[in-house]
């Protein structure tokens, strides 16, 4: 089983490609940072530098690759628009737009896949929290392409993860003390008691890997966050 994981050298992209490696699949990663991709490409089958918003890397890095099996994508362009609206630069909702959908977007034209797509979204697209309006517009958008994209692509199956608070690098805009305060404070107003580990989130994306009859699905990995 050939997998590619875009966004794949740390967090929920890096703990998936390692379940996936154990599980006996042939993973490729990318990312940006080389001092994250060193730090991984002895875990993995291979790791790949690419920005994922230059379109010429993407194409490229697709051109010479094949058919493959599976596509994770897992960008993250980190916590850029969050705040109230009224505060944000047009600039940063934009970077918020072009660093995960539109990189996605351009991914899923390039990429050659025979058997499942998987998109990470989060469930800022179904809150209201204030402040979160830019992702709440990116994530949306993502979550709303699953349908047509699963009936335009048959037989690919396409499906996204939305994942809610969980404890990866993506908090480290927050100092320690505040982020552990964030994260005691969601674990005490959802069902399951606690925040996420990238771990939760990996294993959701295996399983629609692996999950035949599964298709157009948008699966909430966030401790009844959205139902709460």
């Amino acid at each position: 089983m050939r997998v590619v994981i875009m966004g794949g050298t740390s967090g929920i992209g890096l703990a998936t490609a390692e379940r996936l490696t154990a599980d006996g699949a042939e993973v490729t990663v990318t990312g940006r940072d080389p001092e994250k991709l060193a730090a991984v490409k002895d875990r993995v089958t291979e790791a790949v530098q690419l920005d994922g918003t230059a379109t010429t890397e993407v194409a490229g890095f697709f051109a010479g690759r094949g058919e493959i099996d599976h596509l994770v994508l897992a960008f993250s362009p980190g916590a850029v628009g969050l705040g109230n609206l009224r505060d944000i630069a047009l600039a940063d909702v934009r970077a918020g737009f072009e660093g995960k959908l539109f990189s996605y977007l351009y991914a899923i034209q390039r990429a050659s896949v025979t058997g499942s797509i998987t998109m990470i979204s989060a469930s800022t697209a179904r809150s209201a929290l204030p402040g979160t309006v830019t992702f709440a517009a990116v994530n949306g958008a993502i979550e709303r392409i699953v349908s047509p994209l699963a009936a335009e692509l048959a037989p690919v199956r396409v499906n996204v993860v939305s994942p809610g608070i969980v404890n990866t690098a993506w908090w480290s805009f927050l100092p320690d003390e505040q982020r552990q305060a964030q994260f005691e404070n969601a674990a005490g107003q959802v069902p399951a008691g606690r925040v996420g580990t990238a771990g939760d989130v990996a294993d959701a994306v295996r399983y629609l890997i692996n999950a035949p009859y599964v298709t157009g699905t948008i699966l909430p990995v966030d401790g009844g966050f959205t139902v709460a």
